[in-house]
């Protein structure tokens, strides 16, 4: 079962680096191999809190280790990618125990880069000799603002990524149809591996930029159109802007009311995989007039005594 990094030194996910180093230092000078003459357990507990230190001091693997969770992190990592460039002899000589004579006869029990001899010396519980599979870098979701048009044409979009410290300029090609909050996949575009492995993957998450004049339903549009209380009673032909750049005569009936819909096929946002498109609907709008003129009253007057 894999063990809480952050349980093991007792200190919070919050925590900054002082507050590892303390809580390190702490359990180092209680569990330490010359402090437990020979107690099995609890050199093995020296050595966990030891891991749990490798890990949560170094930026990076902190990081992977936030991002991948305890288990998956332990199965990708094996102990010589933990304890890579952590030199264990020289933090505890700032604790105190640089001159002590250690376990095997080696001074100070530390001897080498990474602390081996130390481990190799604990009873066997040395580094896995089981070569872990290099582990893949992190994912990236990169969040793009596009217009209307462009959902509905595709486009070219030149975006910026930090990758392995370095920003890196990339060119991406947006297919029709990413509606809001669609993805795609650029594989091998994300994140640097820190042991060799592939990079992750990049994810482009589309953000509709709002429009003054469309509002978006999936991948239907609506189009609020303005009409004479006169046209709605008797009817009659308007021209429509469609989201695709077209003049369509859109024909209304008589008699229609306010916030009526009328379909035009085919006019909406496309499919992403082609499959059909969207519609425009357009939301017919009939404002009352606050004031009338002296003819227009007379006029309602009259249609009034008709009984409309």
């Amino acid at each position: 079962m894999a063990e809480d990094y952050y349980k093991i030194l007792g200190i919070e996910k919050t925590a900054d680096v002082s507050e590892i180093k303390k809580a390190y230092r702490k359990l180092a000078l209680k569990y330490h191999p010359d402090k437990t003459k020979g107690d099995k357990p609890l050199e093995e507990k020296f050595k966990k809190i030891s891991e749990a230190y490798a890990v949560l001091s170094n930026p990076e693997k902190r990081n992977q280790y936030d991002t991948y969770g305890s288990a998956d992190f332990q199965q990708r990592f094996s102990q010589e990618d933990i304890f890579r460039n952590f030199d264990l002899g020289d933090i505890l000589k700032e604790f105190g125990f640089g001159s002590s004579q250690g376990r095997g006869g080696q001074q100070g029990g530390f001897s080498g880069r990474g602390g081996n001899s130390f481990f190799n010396n604990m009873g066997g519980g040395g580094f896995s000799q089981q070569k872990q599979p290099p582990m893949k870098g992190q994912d990236i979701e990169y969040e793009l603002p596009l217009t209307l048009h462009e959902i509905i044409n595709g486009t070219k979009k030149t975006i910026t990524i930090n990758q392995g410290g370095i920003a890196k300029a990339i060119e991406v090609t947006i297919p029709k149809g990413l509606t809001q909050g669609k993805k795609i996949r650029l594989a091998e575009k994300g994140g640097m591996s820190p042991n060799g492995g592939p990079p992750g993957n990049l994810y482009i998450k589309s953000i509709l930029i709002p429009s003054k004049e469309y509002t978006i339903e999936g991948n239907d549009v609506l189009l609020s159109k303005q009409i004479l209380l006169s046209q709605a009673l008797l009817g009659d032909t308007i021209e429509v802007l469609t989201p695709d750049g077209m003049t369509i005569n859109l024909k209304v009936p008589a008699g229609t009311n306010p916030r009526a819909k009328m379909r035009i096929p085919g006019h909406g946002i496309p499919q992403m995989k082609g499959n059909g498109c969207g519609d425009l609907f357009v939301v017919i709008n009939i404002p009352m007039p606050k004031k009338l003129t002296e003819e227009q009253k007379k006029l309602i007057q009259q249609l009034e005594k008709t009984g409309l």
